[in-house]
């Protein structure tokens, strides 16, 4: 029988490996990252002497509660490497506490997981132990991590000794539900909330870690992973281990996505705004082919709820755009969506998906819930707000407008405004005719119809339907309240004058899809627009007056008569159909 002799099996091929989230885990205050309020409160303190009983340390998983609390533990142990140093904030970690602690081995230091140990049993134990000296370490310190899932009982025997612990003794609690503390337990201690760390922070923080592994990453790629992470360090650790595992070579956004099984935000971008043109079919398929790629619905809809949040935000505050760290061209789809549609709107499509999340979560067949989320958003997109219909309901008003006697006698003035109107040139309405948000190359909104006579081209056009179509009420309406702020077939942008009919925007809206066979989105703007086209006819008239009063023969009379006015203007030169009163 021969023997083979094999040769020592080098350190290196039997070393286990260690995960990133623990290879890279911070062992001194210097190594914490985003959490610089904590560093410094706690440091001075340990500079100071001015040590509480207790720390309470709180914040989301995975943001360094338990790490910091090992720092602590080591920061008030540390006796330097001869042995006699006090404590600092700036453990040498080469000591014999140091060493001990880091290797979770030392007497003196006790780490406590209330999930599994809930009882006053477990605390009795604390309780007993807490009147020995400590064996060799300065502080016997209690680290307890999850104290939120401690009993009643435990924290109320817990209570005496927190108050008054001996002078050795110092305890560090950590959790993730702080709420769930009771209140006589949170006023003996020092509380410290963590922060989630920023995703700049988070980026540069993996990537530090990369270049160290000397791993190839891409910074879009890293942006992902640490956007995933949301503000979790170990998550975006995990990730990256994650994705140094999935492969060896540079890995790029692309496959970050697909190991994540995230969509494209462009992608998710025109699928948004298919929906809010009503463009259904489109959204369907973007939807099935994002279903084919392996996403799941939920997720979709998630992302959609992040867009709507982001329009929104983009809406009203539109410096924001800057912060962001996506492409031109999202950037670009992302403001003429907020400038297209309204708050209102904004709001039911949030709402909407909300709602339409957790049916696809019960629902046996997610893809169909989802497919009907996507029909009923981008039919209700362009309804009416719901109290809008519920006032029309209690009012219960007529439908057919011609029955006021108000409208017949105001019908004659109103014509003659238009037809004033559309005799004269208005230099600012031609301006806001051009839309002044989105670029005449611009085809995001193209509603792709064929022309069409009864589909009005400009506002003047609109109000001219609706006299044709004998509406008086709206053609008043039009005229006497309507701001224009932006015009384009398929979209109407206005302020309406205060007190003006609340029925108004679904009426026009629903005459206009009936008149012109499109679907028209009516949106209410906070900005002042056009005057309305009833202010502008006046105001043209006061001009024509002010030059009649300056003729020669017209001024003698006024003087003549001071209490006199001109009431109406018979000659061509200042013709004008409003009249005024003699006084």
């Amino acid at each position: 029988m021969t023997f083979t002799t094999r040769g020592p099996v080098s350190e290196t091929s039997t070393k286990p490996y260690r995960i990133l989230a623990q290879k890279y885990r911070p062992t001194s205050f210097n190594e914490v990252i985003g959490q610089e309020i904590l560093v410094k409160t706690v440091c001075n303190a340990i500079e100071s002497n001015r040590l509480p009983n207790a720390w309470i340390l709180t914040g989301i998983r995975g943001i360094g509660k338990t790490s910091i609390a090992r720092i602590i533990a080591r920061s008030l142990n540390c006796i330097g490497l001869d042995g006699k140093g006090t404590a600092t904030p700036t453990p040498c970690r080469s000591c014999d506490n140091c060493i001990a602690i880091s290797e979770d081995r030392h007497v003196d230091v006790i780490e406590m997981d209330a999930a599994s140990r809930t009882g006053v049993a477990d605390i009795r134990e604390i309780i007993e132990s807490v009147k020995y000296l400590p064996t060799s370490a300065r502080y016997k310190v209690y680290i307890i991590d999850e104290v939120h899932m401690l009993s009643t009982a435990a924290f109320n025997a817990l209570l005496k000794t927190l108050e008054e612990p001996p002078s050795h003794v110092k305890f560090v609690f950590a959790t993730t539900e702080i709420r769930k503390l009771p209140v006589t337990v949170l006023s003996r201690c020092q509380r410290f909330d963590l922060r989630r760390v920023s995703i700049q922070t988070l980026m540069d923080h993996l990537s530090e870690i990369a270049a160290k592994e000397t791993f190839n990453i891409s910074p879009e790629a890293l942006q992902i992973i640490a956007t995933s992470a949301d503000g979790s360090i170990r998550d975006g650790l995990s990730l990256l281990d994650q994705a140094m595992s999935n492969d060896s070579e540079e890995v790029t956004d692309k496959k970050i996505k697909n190991m994540l099984g995230l969509a494209d935000k462009n992608e998710n971008l025109t699928l948004f705004k298919s929906l809010m043109e009503g463009k259904t079919p489109a959204a369907l398929e973007k939807i099935k082919n994002q279903y084919e790629l392996g996403l799941e619905p939920s997720v979709i809809v998630q992302e959609l709820l992040e867009i709507t949040h982001w329009v929104t935000r983009l809406k009203i505050t539109p410096e924001i755009v800057e912060d962001l760290n996506i492409s031109e061209q999202d950037k670009q789809l992302g403001e003429i969506l907020s400038k297209k549609l309204s708050i209102p709107i904004l709001t039911r499509v949030w709402q909407i998906l909300l709602k339409g999340l957790n049916d696809i979560r019960i629902s046996n067949n997610s893809l169909h819930a989802t497919e009907m989320l996507i029909i009923r958003l981008s039919y209700a997109s362009d309804l009416p707000p719901p109290s809008d219909l519920i006032k029309k309901l209690r009012k219960e008003e007529d439908s057919n407008f011609s029955q006021s006697s108000n409208i017949d006698n105001s019908k004659k003035i109103d014509d003659t405004i238009v037809k004033d109107i559309e005799n004269s040139e208005i230099s600012n309405l031609n301006k806001i005719e051009k839309n002044k948000f989105i670029s005449p190359s611009s085809k995001a909104f193209d509603l792709n119809e064929k022309a069409d006579n009864s589909i009005p081209k400009t506002f003047l056009e609109l109000i001219d339907l609706s006299r044709k179509k004998k509406e008086p009420r709206l053609n008043h309406w039009l005229i006497h309240d309507v701001h224009l702020v932006h015009f384009e077939i398929g979209h109407l942008e206005i302020r309406l004058r205060k007190n003006s009919n609340e029925n108004f925007v679904g009426v026009l809206n629903k005459l206009l899809n009936e008149w012109t066979k499109i679907r028209w989105m009516i949106t209410i703007s906070n900005e002042d627009g056009s005057p309305t086209l009833a202010q502008q006819n006046d105001a043209k008239n006061e001009t024509i007056y002010a030059s009649a009063s300056q003729e020669p023969l017209v001024k003698t009379i006024l003087d003549t008569f001071p209490n006199s006015k001109i009431s109406n203007i018979e000659n061509k030169s200042f013709k004008s159909q409003t009249s005024g009163e003699n006084k």
